[in-house]
């Protein structure tokens, strides 16, 4: 339940920059450098393992980055149309099934990721890579929560 939970706020953290203003693409760059070394030093991959891994992951990370974008912006679409209060039960299925195929998207481009990985790293690493992202974002979450409002 609380991966759940945490998954839906890091959905949320990635929608907001998806949409955010070309400044914060310097914020986005500088937590992905900051992600890229945290991973680095959590799956203590070889300099052989890196050259490989990294292109496979940033694809991966980009794709997913990208239907995560798609998924947002066709729900905030929806939401924000005054249409979203009149919306009727077979429209509210229609945009249930659309946020359905995007969450099999995801699920389908990490599959076929882990899939790319298994000739590269160890399956040992391949499962420390999810508990490192998932730490990673637990971090970058506290961060911003300590961080507190913006003003």
């Amino acid at each position: 339940m609380k991966t759940n939970k945490l998954l839906l706020i890091i959905l949320f953290l990635f929608s907001i920059h998806s949409f955010s203003q070309p400044k914060d693409k310097e914020k986005r760059e500088k937590i992905r450098s900051l992600k890229v070394g945290f991973l680095t030093t959590e799956l203590s991959l070889t300099p052989d393992e890196a050259a490989v891994f990294w292109p496979l992951y940033n694809a991966f990370d980009n794709k997913q980055n990208e239907i995560r974008s798609k998924k947002t912006k066709s729900l905030i679409d929806k939401m924000d149309n005054e249409a979203f209060a009149k919306m009727n039960e077979k429209e509210a299925f229609a945009l249930l099934a659309q946020s359905e195929s995007y969450d099999e998207d995801l699920f389908q481009n990490r599959r076929k990721f882990i899939s790319s990985l298994k000739g590269v790293i160890s399956p040992i690493k391949i499962i420390k890579l999810k508990k490192a992202e998932d730490n990673f974002n637990k971090k970058l979450l506290q961060q911003y929560r300590d961080k507190g409002p913006r003003k």
